[in-house]
């Protein structure tokens, strides 16, 4: 655990290292894996669609992969040109689903604007469905309760839940707050919340006195996709903060040249000095994300092997 350091009279946050944990999760991932493979012949498989050219996404869905292998679980690669037709997405997905060897499908988001992407979600079977956007994991998710069980989370939600159960022994009663109202981070991460009896608001663009509402929170999951919106004056004394955000900004080196970096929703400096802990970016969620990933996968393979799931939610 990252001890809180001292600058002037300002005590700084502790830092929750997604890294580490992840690496953590992705050890008991490994050994589950090696447990199917030995004691059922299964070797658990994620099929991967990458559509067109986006260059976050190519290097996203190359940390999967190298992941996976590292976890020895099998990956299936599609490459789609960006000016692909629906109904051909839809029939390569079609293929997965009924590909008994393929444990697990995600189609990287987002699409190009001619493919309706709810449609593209919920053809994958809900079985296969290791990202959790299908409408039924989403229903399953809202239910909560033995439902919850069934379901599979949206790994940064789940990822973002595991950091903060890990790190702060009893969530129930504490008043959050989520920034963000996406289907993949602020609406899921919500009702996991509600789930551990957190009291829970959702804010985004549209809330009026958003400042003051976050400075009531004990935990602040920050999603809303803007380069360091949320600073200090936005934070309670104390509050855990988990900065979901990932944004590149310019920025001018020593030499005087252009460069950029990456940043998160939060300003990382300014908050420090008043949260108790907090996420880096990178470094605190995304490693999280595809460690969820590869779990949920593995989760399927044990469903389709008709044993009990190797992990608790």
């Amino acid at each position: 655990m990252a001890k809180r350091a001292i600058r002037g009279e300002a005590k700084m946050a502790d830092i929750i290292d997604g890294k580490a944990f992840a690496a953590k999760i992705r050890a008991e991932v490994k050994n589950d894996t090696e447990k199917l493979i030995n004691e059922k012949q299964v070797n658990p498989c994620l099929a991967v669609v990458l559509v067109g050219e986006n260059p976050a996404s190519k290097v996203y869905v190359g940390q999967k992969s190298k992941m996976a292998a590292e976890c020895n679980i099998k990956t299936k690669d599609f490459k789609l040109d960006s000016s692909i037709a629906q109904e051909t997405l839809l029939k390569l997905v079609d293929e997965l689903n009924n590909d008994s060897s393929v444990h697990g499908i995600l189609v990287q988001l987002p699409l190009p604007k001619q493919i309706d992407e709810r449609k593209v979600i919920d053809t994958i079977t809900v079985e296969k469905d290791v990202d959790g956007f299908h409408a039924i994991n989403a229903g399953r998710l809202s239910i909560g309760g033995a439902m919850l069980k069934k379901a599979f989370i949206p790994c940064t939600p789940l990822g973002s839940l595991l950091l903060l159960k890990d790190r702060v022994e009893d969530l129930r009663g504490k008043n959050a707050v989520v920034i963000g109202r996406s289907n993949i981070v602020g609406k899921p991460m919500s009702q996991l919340l509600i789930e551990e009896s957190c009291t829970v608001t959702v804010v985004h663009s549209k809330t009026k006195n958003i400042e003051q509402v976050c400075a009531q929170a004990d935990i602040i999951i920050a999603a809303i996709g803007r380069a360091e919106m949320i600073d200090a004056n936005w934070l309670k004394e104390g509050a855990v903060v988990i900065d979901v955000g990932i944004n590149r900004i310019s920025i001018k080196k020593e030499d005087g040249s252009e460069g950029s970096k990456i940043v998160g929703d939060v300003d990382f400096e300014s908050a420090s000095t008043k949260a108790s802990m907090i996420t880096p970016v990178p470094g605190g969620v995304g490693p999280m994300t595809i460690a969820c990933l590869l779990r949920n996968t593995v989760t399927s393979a044990y469903r389709f092997a008709g044993l009990d799931d190797p992990r608790e939610n």
